[in-house]
């Protein structure tokens, strides 16, 4: 029993060292294992193999000794192959060529086909045409917007726009005034007096004219009625008594049963007659101000503009001005020349109410080619009642020379390029303008088109030339 425990220390021992010899060997095989891989050299495409782990030395444990004994050593243990555990290396297979294949994806991982992008997928020519849709869309809808707001409040509108006119017609006075030395307020307050003082006159002056001379023109309108049956009878046309009594019988009983349509037109022309009033009140306020504060008032509106299209705006005001200045002198200018030539003929062939006639003829020089139209008409027919179909031959004759040197000599002539519209635009204007707001709209109509088309010139004129300059190829 004494020497048990030296037994059992020296099989301790032996462990130990038998330990220490597996660990050696593990660690000369992986050794060996790393020096052919890197002999073998890096597969292309294949994955790093990993480093082999550092040998892991445990300190020998010190062999226990019993006291007082003598030691037994163990028989040094014969060399034991111990097994290699080798790590299986992940290796790519080789392909065809040199290089690797990457290890394969699980299928459920393999993302969908990639597909193309919605807006490449519609063609080019219906891209272009929603861009160009939608824009034309918004336009129609904010002009449609703007034109009911203008429809609601149209005599504020109408009287500002004549205010404007008005004060592009009076400025030139204005700025006269001043260059002589006098003040400001004196000479808006000259030039507004006299401007509106010769309005009122010649306005009174038609009323008083077709008054005087109402009972002479009923009477010269019942003959020229009686004429005019006369001639129709004795024309080659073969009208006989009975159509013609027919026809006035058909008259008589149309103005007849229109008796309630006249009351309550009259009823409206009451209410015309205030809606007027209230309209010239508001234009001569409007010319008062902008003739006196004209430049301040252009200022602050330039301040409501975004600063980034200010310079431009600020730029297309003085021109579009500078149309409107053109245009309302020009108009004026030719409007005279008709009324004064073709009073001159009616006053020649004898056809009653001349003065009020060219009087007519200069108002309705502020629509374009429909005033015109309008007020040779009226010329025409008051000859025909009163006088002849032959004076009214004439009258037409006179008419329709005047107005085509206006057309082709004056308007070019006096209104030049600034204000230059193709005609279709100004028919299609002053119609636009009639049916949004009467009378008034076909007389600002074509001022307006005139003025947009200046400063949409110089608008477009001024982004070419603030546009930066295309890179040199």
């Amino acid at each position: 029993m004494s020497r048990l425990p030296q037994l059992l220390g020296g099989l301790g021992s032996g462990l130990v060292r038998l330990g220490e010899l597996l660990e050696a060997r593990r660690a000369k095989a992986g050794a060996e294992s790393g020096a052919e891989s890197a002999a073998a050299g890096p597969t292309p495409g294949a994955a790093s193999p990993e480093p082999a782990s550092t040998p892991v030395t445990e300190p020998a444990s010190t062999p226990v000794t019993a006291p007082a004994a003598t030691p037994v050593t163990a028989p040094a243990p014969t060399s034991v192959s111990a097994p290699v555990a080798t790590t299986p290396v992940a290796t790519a297979s080789a392909g065809s060529g040199a290089g690797s294949v990457p290890p394969s994806v699980p299928a459920d991982r393999v993302a969908p086909g990639a597909r193309p992008d919605p807006v490449a997928a519609v063609p080019w020519g219906v891209r272009v045409a929603a861009e160009v849709g939608w824009r034309l869309l918004v336009l129609a809808g904010t002009l449609w917007v703007l034109m009911r707001v203008i429809s609601a409040v149209r005599l504020v509108v109408l009287a500002f726009v004549a205010g404007l006119l008005i004060t592009a017609l009076l400025q030139p006075t204005v700025a006269l005034l001043k260059r002589r030395g006098v003040p400001r307020g004196l000479a808006t307050a000259l030039t507004f007096l006299s401007g509106f003082v010769v309005m009122g006159l010649v306005g009174w002056f038609v009323v008083w004219q077709v008054t005087e001379n109402l009972d002479d023109l009923s009477k010269q309108v019942q003959h020229g009625i009686t004429e005019l049956k006369r001639w129709l009878l004795n024309s080659p046309f073969h009208v006989t008594q009975s159509q013609i009594n027919n026809i006035a019988d058909k008259l008589s009983e149309a103005i007849g049963t229109s008796t309630k349509d006249i009351t309550s037109a009259g009823i409206e022309g009451v209410q015309v007659i205030i809606e007027v009033l209230t309209g010239i009140l508001l234009a001569m306020f409007s010319t008062l101000f902008l003739l006196y504060d004209g430049p301040r008032i252009w200022q602050w509106l330039l301040k409501l503009v975004p600063e980034a299209a200010r310079e431009g705006v600020a730029g297309a005001g003085p021109r579009a001005w500078a149309t409107l200045t053109a245009y309302v002198r020009g108009t004026v200018i030719v409007a005279l020349i008709d009324a004064i030539f073709i009073g001159i003929g009616l006053y020649f062939l004898k056809v009653p109410m001349y003065v009020p006639l060219a009087v007519f003829i200069f108002l309705f020089a502020f629509i374009p080619l429909v005033g015109a139209v309008v007020s040779g008409a009226l010329a025409v027919v008051v000859a025909l009642v009163t006088r002849d179909v032959f004076t009214a031959a004439m009258v037409l004759v006179v008419v329709l020379a005047v107005q085509q040197i206006e057309g082709h000599v004056l308007q070019p002539f006096i209104l030049g390029r600034a204000v230059r519209v193709h005609p279709l635009a100004v028919v299609l204007a002053v119609a636009a303008g009639s049916m949004t707001a009467g009378i008034g709209g076909a007389v600002v109509a074509v001022p307006l088109v005139a003025v947009t088309n200046t400063v949409v010139g110089y608008l477009r004129a001024y982004a070419k030339d603030e546009s930066p300059p295309k890179a040199s190829s």
